[in-house]
């Protein structure tokens, strides 16, 4: 690749990047609208303006830092105006915090529709047929529709491939197999097998890597199929972000596993590339969708200055039907907000570091 396809990778990645952040935005800006709050300020990007234009009553904001955007609705301070935002009806209120959130989930459906379409076809998880040298063929047969591994539900080819890497229930370096449970739908009933399949350690933080020895059924791609396969992905990839946040608490995941807007838009770039040799861009959607479902759930988290912490506060205001104070609410969003932005740094750096490093 040439030095001006990187830059073009990085440039149309940056773009995306923003498109979803403004998708975010614009949620929050049109109930806003739509429930006649006045609105301060619409930003992309944090920090320092690079530039903006002021209308009668909105500041419209481009800034430097591009990882976020914000709509200023005044909800941080009490007034008098019966168009700001804190003195809207709590419902209203609570429809305006969650609306960011709830177009980035939409988003995220429709890019799965668009990458399922850009697609051959549709990838079940019935196996179709096994590779010569197959070890899984000792008890999986063509025809097994695989509906779990060890417990967890499986709606599509990349929760095999989730659970492959990361649920044996044994391994054996000496032989080097790695047995799973697995319930199959065989003759329309529901079988459980212990699989075997080929694996090697390759060192001790990547585990164990396990040979898919298997070709799974395609489908057909029609007005029916696609929607459904759309719903699997995106109830897969909202998963999977669960459970990497999940791990993330309880330690499986340190922080250097982390990614921010440096390593994200490095990998999308890298994603875009190699969609560019084979001419298929259905895996850089899928990571498209995996970001913009991410960017909706993390949102949802009650953490202080997310909106899933001000969705809690009218919550709480709803309940008790008294608001908590503004001055209060306000800091514990400035205290949250500022130890994002430390953590943004720390991973920034982390970023920049992996960005450079040989490996």
């Amino acid at each position: 690749m040439t030095i001006l396809s990187n830059i073009t990778n990085v440039l149309i990645t940056i773009l995306v990047f923003f498109a979803i952040i403004l998708i975010h935005e614009m949620g929050h800006f049109l109930t806003a609208k739509a429930f006649k709050m006045r609105i301060y300020e619409f930003s992309i990007g944090m920090g320092p303006r690079l530039f903006s234009k002021t209308t009668k009553t909105t500041t419209w904001s481009f800034k430097l830092l591009p990882i976020g955007g914000s709509v200023q609705l005044g909800e941080d301070y009490e007034s008098d105006d019966p168009a700001d935002f804190r003195n809207k009806p709590v419902w209203q209120r609570m429809i305006v915090i969650v609306a960011g959130a709830v177009m980035n989930l939409i988003l995220g459906y429709a890019v799965c529709v668009v990458s399922i379409c850009a697609d051959t076809n549709i990838a079940t998880t019935e196996i179709s047929r096994f590779y010569d040298t197959s070890v899984s063929s000792q008890v999986m047969q063509v025809g097994d529709k695989i509906v779990e591994i060890d417990g967890m539900p499986i709606w599509t080819t990349m929760d095999i491939s989730y659970c492959l890497q990361n649920r044996a229930v044994k391994f054996d370096e000496q032989l080097g197999v790695a047995t799973f449970d697995m319930t199959v739908i065989r003759g329309g009933q529901r079988v459980q097998l212990t699989v075997p399949l080929q694996a090697n350690v390759s060192d001790s933080k990547a585990g164990y890597g396990v040979v898919v020895d298997f070709m799974v059924m395609p489908e057909e791609k029609n007005l029916l199929t696609v929607p459904a396969a759309a719903g699997r992905m995106f109830l897969t990839e909202s998963r999977l972000i669960w459970i990497s946040f999940f791990d993330l608490i309880t330690g499986t995941y340190g922080l250097n596993d982390l990614s921010g807007p440096v390593g994200v838009v490095s990998t999308m770039a890298t994603a875009l590339e190699e969609s560019f040799k084979i001419m298929s861009f259905s895996t850089f959607l899928m990571l498209i969708a995996l970001i913009t479902i991410n960017l909706g759930i993390f949102n949802l988290l009650p953490i202080p200055a997310l909106d899933g912490a001000r969705f809690l506060f009218l919550l709480i205001e709803a309940i008790r039907r008294k608001p908590i104070s503004a001055e209060k609410e306000g800091w514990v969003h400035f205290i949250g907000f500022a130890a994002l932005m430390l953590l943004m740094l720390v991973v920034t750096f982390n970023d920049i570091v992996k960005l450079f490093s040989p490996q």
